[in-house]
């Protein structure tokens, strides 16, 4: 790092503890008060939980030979070499741990084959010194998953065999409560003392009304919002009936900045999570207001999605702001193959016929050499391996 690059980071960072020093009464007034769901840790639980973990610093996390989180874990396309390569590289950025998707379609499909595919992955992760956080449900993209064989990836296009889960009929469906409360208590009670799995991240931005499906208009049930908000606190509870050591959680991702106006979905997610999570793909003055707004709650902080380099979302200096601030931080994207999202959002609506010449996410290339030679070093930097 270069004296100019270390001066004008330690001018970010000390700009963005200012503000909170500041603004932290202002904030904590603000913030609308939730109440506590039953079984929700008590701040000092959770503030114990984090004295004890290192900073969690990492990826999402999905083999570039998977196109979605069905092809990652089914059996025929499980592939463990990848997954060892490819931790191998984040092991050595300094990466603690991964956020990783799994699918109520792998429980349905073969439990126990999923589960053992599960703990091969825990086991993987561990061996380049990474704890993981499992994503159970996830709102985003495809509404109509399916097992078996998945799609190949439309060109040019970001994520394009991303599923939800549950989809569409399965969220329709009450007589599918039962599944999806096996596949919850299940996948957490196998793991719910296993000190290789550090969070359970419970559904991923449940509010998610397009995700990406604006290519598929009318496969979404038009009432999912109010089904995903009856099914939310469901899910929490299901997971506090495993009796998991590790904290829930689910992160808010519209609005974030803002504290002080609480839509229905933000109420039940931040009155049902131990720690708070949130996601984040704007500029360094967008982060620091999300981290401020949040920490009002006074529970440990985990920005499970950042990074978008166009959007001004980037390692630097959003990874050393977040370290100093002792806010986990998990990049989106990590090794460039079937899911694409070196695209854009974009890409949903306009064509593209070859990458763009500044990658939306992931680091790496498939051979393992990076899309930036000095962001790697920043991200070395900051981790502490270099």
């Amino acid at each position: 790092m270069t004296t100019t690059s270390a001066r004008r980071l330690h001018a970010v960072v000390a700009a963005a503890l200012l503000a909170t020093a500041i603004d932290a009464p202002t904030r904590a007034a603000e913030a609308e008060r939730v109440p506590d769901a039953p079984g929700r840790w008590t701040t000092e639980q959770a503030r114990e939980w984090q004295a004890k973990q290192p900073w969690l610093v990492g990826c999402n996390y999905i083999a570039s030979t998977a196109i979605n989180q069905l092809e990652m874990f089914q059996p025929e396309t499980f592939d463990p070499a990848t997954i060892d390569r490819e931790l191998g590289w984040a092991e050595g950025l300094g990466f603690t741990s991964v956020r990783v998707f799994l699918h109520d379609l792998l429980w349905a499909q073969d439990r126990e084959g999923f589960l053992g595919r599960c703990d091969e992955f825990l086991t993987i992760a561990d061996r380049h010194g990474m704890r993981v956080m499992f994503v159970l449900f996830d709102s985003c993209w495809h509404p109509k998953p399916a097992p078996g064989a998945q799609p190949a990836p439309l060109p040019f296009t970001h994520n394009s065999g991303w599923v939800q889960s549950p989809g569409a009929d399965a969220l329709v469906d009450p007589a599918a409560r039962a599944r999806l409360r096996g596949y919850v208590e299940g996948v957490v009670g196998r793991f719910a003392a296993d000190p290789r799995v550090v969070v359970w991240d419970i559904w991923n931005e449940p509010d998610n009304l397009d995700g990406g499906a604006a290519k598929r208009p009318g496969l979404d049930p038009r009432n999912k919002l109010a089904l995903v908000k009856a099914l939310l606190p469901d899910a929490f509870a299901w997971a506090r009936e495993a009796r998991p050591a590790q904290p829930l959680t689910s992160g808010v991702w519209r609005d974030s900045e803002r504290v002080e106006q609480l839509d229905d979905c933000k109420r039940i997610q931040l009155a049902h999570s131990d720690v708070v999570s949130f996601h984040t793909y704007a500029d360094a003055g967008s982060l620091g207001r999300c981290i401020d707004n949040l920490a009002a709650y006074g529970r440990p902080l985990l920005c499970t999605e950042f990074m978008a380099r166009p959007n001004g979302s980037t390692f630097d200096p959003h990874l050393a702001v977040m370290k100093q601030r002792r806010v986990a931080a998990y990049c989106w994207g990590f090794v460039d193959g079937k899911s694409q999202t070196i695209y854009p959002w974009d890409s949903w609506q306009k064509a593209y016929d070859g990458p763009p010449p500044v990658w939306f996410h992931d680091i790496f290339h498939g051979d393992g050499t990076p899309f930036s030679a000095a962001e790697v070093a920043f991200i070395r930097k900051t981790t502490g391996v270099e």
